[in-house]
């Protein structure tokens, strides 16, 4: 049976980015990572700026009263130099005038009518912005493989791109599977419980930056429920389903697969909880058949299916990546399996800690509300006190 780290790689390996598309620089192209280099077209600033208000000056005049031949607002240019014993009075961000190298913020200075004195010296270059000093024309100011972030956004539209090349969202087909299923609006009859794990994963989806296309529950008829994968195989860049994987009478997930060209990867891992999980491919779309139990689906998500769609869609680390974070309590554990527990992350007097979940097992899926990190726990018993850290993996991004 694969360890967790064997079958992820085997996921990452099937896993291909994305061809790029050309988005516009709104909030559709926000966390969508760049696919080529981008570059400056100008220099930033274009010009050496005052970043105070206060007197264009050279740094070298000796003299302490000084004429004041212009004043510079921003978003104007100077008309005339500063010669030696003058001053530019200059609003923060105003071009400064040839001849002057520094400035004096008004507070330093004693004005009357076209003077202004001086109350001591300044060096060369002080509270000016030297032109070209945040970025010159030509330099690579947002690289490919860049998350767009609203910082990104403003530094694309200060180098004029209303558009940029990313690598688009994963589409991603998700099927619930199982007779016993009915879907939330409905009472559940005997033997029946509400389909919970179709809206987890469509969030889940949308949560991980890509578009979820919900195909409804596969009932246990083998030719309807090959319909239905059939068609999430030809929509979809992944198809995700949850349900159907063990090795029940009526587990027909494995041979549908199978039998519409699906080539099986691995099933089952070293893990608890989703050990079932299956992982395979058909040409470039992947599939992920998701054990049934609702953290079981939610633990194989973000261990298996979200990396796949990190570098599916651009990014260069596509995790999981695991912190070490202090418990806020005493843990203790004994696991037949690695397990990855649901935890809560809290913000304490001590810093950033880690609360596990209580959860009591896979069906729990109550104890997965206020999950936002998962930690990662070795087999065989283990014992923590308040304070240890132990691999933390945040979910909220």
């Amino acid at each position: 049976m694969l360890e967790v780290p064997a079958a992820l790689e085997i996921v990452l390996g099937h896993a291909r980015r994305l061809a790029p598309v050309t988005a516009p620089l709104t909030p559709i192209a926000l966390r969508r990572v760049t696919a080529t280099d981008i570059a400056s077209d100008i220099d930033s600033p274009p010009y050496a700026k005052s970043i105070m208000d206060g007197y264009a000056v050279r740094s070298d005049d000796a003299a302490t009263s000084l004429l004041v031949v212009e004043e510079v607002a921003a978003g104007r240019m100077p008309t005339r130099p500063v010669g030696p014993g003058q001053a530019a009075r200059v609003m923060t961000g105003a071009p400064i005038p040839e001849g002057a190298d520094a400035v004096i913020p008004h507070e330093e200075t004693q004005s009357s009518g076209n003077t202004v004195r001086v109350r001591r010296p300044v060096a060369a270059g002080k509270f000016v912005l030297a032109r070209g000093r945040e970025m010159r024309a030509g330099d690579v100011v947002v690289p490919a493989g860049t998350v767009l972030t609203p910082a990104a956004f403003g530094l694309l539209a200060a180098v004029g791109r209303t558009e940029v090349p990313v690598h688009p969202a994963a589409r991603l087909a998700i099927i619930s599977t199982g007779d016993e299923l009915v879907e939330p609006p409905a009472r559940p009859g005997p033997g029946q419980i509400r389909n919970s794990n179709g809206p987890m994963l469509v969030a889940l989806t949308a949560r991980a930056g890509a578009e979820a296309r919900y195909f409804g529950i596969g009932r246990d008829d083998k030719a309807a429920l090959t319909n239905l994968v059939r068609q999430g195989l030809d929509e979809a860049n992944v198809l995700v389903l949850s349900g159907g994987v063990s090795a029940g009478k009526f587990d027909f997930v494995p041979d549908v697969l199978r039998e519409l060209g699906v080539e099986a990867h691995f099933h089952k891992v070293r893990m608890k909880p989703g050990k079932p999980l299956l992982f395979g491919s058909r040409g470039n779309t992947l599939v992920f058949g998701l054990p049934g139990n609702p953290v079981s689906s939610f633990v194989g998500f973000e261990l298996f299916v979200r990396p796949a769609l990190r570098k599916m869609t651009g990014e260069a680390i596509p995790g999981p990546t695991f912190v070490p974070v202090p418990l806020v309590t005493d843990l203790v554990a004994e696991n037949d399996r690695p397990t990855f527990a649901p935890a809560t992350l809290k913000w304490t007097p001590n810093g950033l800690q880690v609360q596990p979940a209580g959860w009591f097992g896979s069906a729990d899926l109550r104890g997965l509300l206020a999950t936002d990190a998962l930690i990662a726990l070795p087999a065989g018993a283990v014992s923590y006190t308040a304070g240890s850290t132990v691999p933390t993996l945040p979910l909220d991004s």
